[in-house]
């Protein structure tokens, strides 16, 4: 009977501990800098957190190289592909090059056209709002400089890829 009472009186204690842990007040959390603690360094100026609690994710962890879709070889490095193949990828990718130019110039030729020399044609509502026709030619600007960089881009991307087809040489 002692021996149940001590055991009553043991499992009351550790619940009153329980419950003052509980309503005790919480950690107090630190910025140092880009770094959260709660075990400040008093040489690294932080500062106490006031409000809500933080909440710690953790990240994805790091994936591989076999997860990549390349396969290590015994030595350790990556496994080459066959010059075909690689050709043929060469050669899709200049299609691919190809037909965004075609339709990049495309675009840029209906710009000019709009643009009419730095004058559009004003719209209806245009010749009452005269900043309306402005702000429409400034984006019409903003278009074409931005066609003629995609163009230029890929321009430039198809002559690094002509010399390598030709050739067969990688440089």
């Amino acid at each position: 009977m002692l021996r149940l009472l001590h055991v009553w009186v043991f499992m009351g204690l550790v619940g009153v501990a329980c419950i003052a842990n509980a309503t005790s007040e919480p950690q107090r959390i630190y910025r140092c800098g880009n770094v959260y603690t709660n075990q400040p360094d008093p040489a690294s100026n932080c500062k106490p957190l006031a409000g809500g609690s933080v909440t710690v994710i953790e990240g994805t962890k790091v994936q591989g190289a076999a997860a990549g879709g390349a396969s290590p070889n015994a030595s350790g490095g990556v496994t080459k592909v066959d010059s075909t193949e690689q050709r043929q990828r060469d050669a899709q990718a200049q299609t691919v090059l190809q037909a965004e130019l075609q339709k990049a110039l495309k675009q840029h030729a209906d710009l000019l056209r709009v643009w009419n020399n730095g004058e559009p044609e004003r719209l209806a509502d245009e010749f009452r709002q005269p900043q309306k026709y402005q702000d429409r030619v400034t984006q019409i600007r903003g278009a074409l400089q931005r066609a003629e960089a995609d163009v230029a881009g890929l321009q430039r991307e198809l002559s690094r890829m002509t010399p390598a087809a030709q050739t067969g040489v990688k440089p």
